[in-house]
């Protein structure tokens, strides 16, 4: 890995209170939602379909829609979430609204895919960016038009991200997870309660121009990852398999086309992010803790439903 010069620590002051906008109100942007709203702000966004999330405005909003001007009234915060289609970015459409706007701070979610394929070396912020894939190249497209939107936009390059509902716990336990060897292959993963943490970091100490790594402190192959998983949930891991043998769709099989690992050095040094789970081992654990927790709740919810039947049926209620 190249090493860029010893970073200045950012030091984070409590933002003052705004509204944030997502345009694509999903996974992470729910994860970033309570660590905002604790904090006064209000939070609103774009969905291509409305369900209920709790105190959060929803506009329903395909991309290349008109949004109306006042769904971004007060609006102090943006954050960026869509990924570009073979048009590009849809909500760079909408710049002549965003530069409207006085706004204090925009992210852009990225991918560290924009980096493409390094053998397994190591990647930072200064590494060239050399996409391997379709979605790298739209990535990057979209990360130079933002940076030159004229907005305070800050690019975050996403790992695989990882967390509640959405883990490799789950797939074990569906009989879904497969451990797929291919030489040299190594993963950097995120989990989306340490993105949250990253952004939080970020509109706290607004850094225009920003271009950072979100990433946890352990790559690994695939395959370590579903073993440990097996391992927590006391199951034998499946068994190796090649790539060749896997049977993976063209989109997933994609994904094992570039190998890297990506550091996180500046998100730790600068922005000063302590990660609450550094690495698959601590994330893995806390949501197996959660799976436990969350059986022992339906257990007794139920545990309370037979008492409250056998209660009617013995007339307690009547």
């Amino acid at each position: 890995m190249s090493e860029s010069q010893p970073h200045t620590p950012i030091v984070p002051q409590p933002a003052a209170a705004g509204k944030l906008f997502c345009f694509g109100y999903g996974y992470t942007a729910r994860a970033l939602t309570p660590l905002l709203t604790a904090r006064g702000f209000r939070v609103a966004g774009t969905a291509r379909s409305i369900h209920a999330e709790p105190n959060i405005l929803l506009h329903h909003w395909h991309g290349g829609d008109a949004l109306p001007q006042s769904a971004l009234e007060d609006v102090t915060h943006v954050l960026l979430s869509i990924p570009p289609d073979a048009a590009g970015d849809p909500v760079l459409a909408l710049l002549p609204m965003l530069r409207r706007l006085k706004l204090r701070w925009a992210g852009y979610l990225s991918s560290t895919g924009v980096y493409g394929d390094t053998g397994g070396g190591w990647v930072d912020e200064s590494s060239p960016c050399r996409p391997d894939s379709e979605r790298g190249r739209r990535r990057l497209e979209a990360e130079r038009a933002w940076l030159a939107s004229g907005l305070p936009v800050e690019i975050f390059r996403l790992s695989g991200i990882y967390g509640p509902g959405r883990n490799a716990l789950l797939d074990v336990k569906a009989g879904l997870a497969k451990r797929i060897f291919k030489e040299n292959q190594f993963f950097s993963r995120i989990h989306v309660g340490d993105i949250a943490r990253v952004l939080l970091a970020s509109i706290e100490h607004p850094s225009p121009g920003e271009i950072w790594n979100v990433a946890d402190d352990l790559p690994a192959p695939a395959h370590e990852v579903v073993a440990y998983a097996s391992t927590l949930l006391g199951r034998d891991p499946p068994p190796l398999i090649a790539l060749e043998e896997a049977g993976l769709s063209p989109m997933a099989r994609s994904f094992y086309d570039s190998s890297r690992r990506t550091s996180n050095r500046k998100i730790r040094e600068k922005l000063g992010v302590t990660l609450v789970y550094p690495d698959y081992h601590t994330g893995l654990e806390a949501l197996k803790r959660h799976l436990v927790e969350d059986k022992l709740k339906e257990r007794l919810k139920k545990t309370r439903h037979c008492k409250q039947s056998d209660d009617e049926n013995n007339g307690i209620f009547e």
